[in-house]
């Protein structure tokens, strides 16, 4: 970091990858630098897949030359040294060294958290009981850069125990904004771009030909995994932000395998030169899927808004006394992360008993006009009975209300109005548009409103299999009125830790793109009933798509359904549409029947006419063929001659 942006720049250190990518997403940080590829250890696909999910730009790249020390506690000697504990990269890169002086080495997530946990250990602190089984100050070092050692008070017995000297980690700085305007012809630059292929012979080929033909330099090229639910949410964010024309050409569940390939190129261009821009729009022809990620300037230069950044930095503490590494323990969102909402839900079937199993982490608390105070205490949810409406409100920072869309309106004048000021209320209803609306205008404006519709089902994971994990899963949602920012912060991280696609989008639009897909999608999975689906102990992909259709459908109640049909313009006329294909259909099995049966007729009218004519054949076969009669000859005595 302070090679790349010098020795100014305050560094935010993170638990992990993806809460670098969320602090820069959320502008709590103005950058993150983040390892891409190691020249021993290969590429970090962690953090290929987190570029995908967050909508960051690469910026600067830096190589850095990689040295890892051995620390100890002070005064220690080597020969005590039974472990070693460090990343499992950091581990295998010094695996010779290890070896041939008979130390384990014991893999942990960080290390520089390997350094702090003997610090910490040393000190007595909680975190130092982190450490693997076995290990104690005594016997185990940290393999970690000098500056870890530095930070944490330890003593590096030997630097460089790398077993190859070659060993260099290229990382990425990756911002909000992109600086494509700020290179020129001078300025030796780089394009990083993403890509998928159909699973067609000489795919790659062809695609790379779009680069070659126009004398394009690629300096690396490498293929990714990527499950079908994520491609399909790319393809579904990708049409939100070009157009609706887009949307509608997509066909997001169109024969997907489980996992498709992603292409990760990178050429020794700028996007902006003509021939790149020529060469993107011949690759996006090719390919359903295409993202520039950053066209930035090669090995470790800086442009545009990062180098303005750095100099002001630097001329603000110039001549100043050095105050040491600078750095902050930890981000505003921190604390939002960590807070516990008290969170009511109004309505406690088969969604709200989901909703507050993911919402374990707060304290939460239900409400029903039934009794569901044997599933509440299942999830370790407090149950209310409807009466005591006013008591379950006090408190609370959060409601939700889970009552079928029918029922909004109807919930919401039932609500002592005055209990529910500055609270935040959020519905979950498959649309967006009419809530929003009913929310608006019976609300008064102390209360917050956030629209959201998580786009899953109990029991459904990203591949739409049985499952609680979020992981891939679209949440969309929209801020209508949100006065305390912390709150509904804190409160959709919850879905954003969980790995669900946290889409921000306007009521209007999302019901212009979710609305029509939705209905069908639940009509279709009501006309499937278990009678049409039996079980069978050998299905096709298709038939098994259908049956888990039909089940995840089958656990929404009726008036959810009816609420898509009611609140949804479009829902006759695509009601129509499907008894018209239905019809379409019928008319075309009772056309194809028809064909065969006036075919097969006619084929057995011809083949009675073929017989009569073969048995004619025969008779005038058999009639020129007979002898000729003849007189015959007798003998003198008038007795036939023998």
């Amino acid at each position: 970091l302070r090679e790349l942006l010098g020795p100014n720049v305050i560094a935010v250190p993170r638990p992990n990858f993806e809460s670098c990518y969320r602090a820069v997403a959320s502008k709590e940080c103005d950058y993150a630098l983040m390892p891409i590829e190691n020249s021993l250890g290969g590429s970090i696909h962690e953090n290929y897949d987190l570029m995908l999910r967050y909508d960051l730009t690469i910026v600067a790249e830096h190589d850095f030359r990689v040295r890892h020390c051995l620390l100890t506690k002070p005064g220690m000697d080597v020969k005590n040294i039974k472990y070693a504990i460090s990343h499992s990269q950091a581990l295998s890169q010094c695996d010779n060294y290890l070896r041939a002086r008979g130390i384990t080495p014991l893999a942990t997530y960080d290390t520089a958290g390997s350094a702090k946990m003997i610090s910490s250990a040393l000190r007595g602190d909680a975190f130092g009981r982190e450490m693997p089984e076995g290990c104690t100050p005594d016997n185990t070092a940290a393999i970690a850069s000098d500056l870890a050692g530095q930070t944490f008070g330890l003593e590096c017995k030997q630097e460089g125990i790398e077993d190859d000297d070659s060993n260099f980690t290229r990382f990425l700085l990756l911002g909000r904004r992109g600086v494509a305007q700020h290179l020129n012809k001078k300025i030796p630059c780089k394009t990083s771009l993403v890509f998928t292929l159909p699973n067609s012979a000489g795919a790659l080929y062809k695609s790379l030909a779009c680069f070659s033909l126009r004398d394009i330099d690629m300096s690396k090229i490498e293929s990714r995994p990527m499950s079908a639910a994520l491609l399909n949410y790319l393809r579904f964010k990708s049409a939100v932000t070009y157009s609706k024309e887009a949307a509608s050409s997509q066909k997001y569940g169109k024969d997907l395998p489980r996992f498709r390939y992603l292409f990760y190129l990178d050429i020794l261009s700028s996007e902006l030169d003509e021939g790149v821009q020529n060469a993107l729009h011949h690759l996006r022809e090719q390919s359903d899927y295409c993202r520039v990620l950053g066209s930035y300037p090669a090995k470790s230069r800086l442009v545009g808004p990062v180098a303005e950044a750095v100099e002001a930095l630097n001329a603000a503490n110039a001549g100043k006394p050095s105050t040491g590494d600078l750095r902050l323990k930890k981000l505003p969102s921190d604390e939002d992360e960590a807070r516990q909402l008290k969170i009511g839900l109004i309505g406690y079937g088969n969604f709200g008993n989901y909703l507050s199993q993911q919402l374990s982490q707060h304290e939460v608390r239900c409400i029903d006009t039934l009794d569901k105070s044997k599933e509440a205490e299942e999830n370790n949810v407090e149950y209310y009975p409807n009466f005591d409406m006013t008591n379950f409100l006090q408190g609370l920072d959060v409601v939700i209300i889970t009552v079928p869309m029918i029922e909004l309106e109807e919930t919401l004048e039932s609500l002592p109005v005055d209990k529910l000021r500055n609270k935040l209320v959020v519905e979950v209803c498959p649309l967006n548009v009419y809530p929003k609306t009913v929310l608006t205008r019976m609300l008064p404006s102390e209360v917050d409103i956030l629209c959201t519709n998580p786009m899953f089902s109990p029991g459904m994971n990203a591949d739409g299999q049985a499952g609680k994990s979020l992981d891939g899963l679209p949440f969309v949602y929209e801020k209508v009125r949100i006065r305390d920012t912390s709150r509904a912060d804190s409160f959709l991280s919850t879905f954003e830790r969980a790995r669900a696609q946290m889409v921000e989008m306007a009521s209007e639009d999302h019901d212009a793109y979710v609305a029509d897909a939705e209905f069908v999608t639940h009509l279709t999975g009501r006309l499937l009933d278990r009678n049409l689906l039996p079980v069978t102990p050998v299905s096709s992909r298709e038939y098994a798509a259908l049956c888990d259709l039909a089940d995840l459908t089958g656990n929404d109640t009726f008036d959810l359904f009816y609420g898509m049909f009611k609140y949804n313009d479009r829902a006759k006329a695509l009601l129509d549409k499907m008894r018209d294909n239905l019809a379409s259909v019928e008319r075309k099995l009772a056309a194809k029947e028809a064909y065969l049966a006036a075919s097969a007729e006619m084929k057995n009218s011809e083949r009675q006419k073929l017989l009569a004519e073969c048995k004619m054949l025969l008779r005038e076969m058999a009639k020129t063929s007979a002898p000729t009669p003849s007189t015959e000859s007798k003998d003198e005595e008038g007795k036939p001659s023998s």
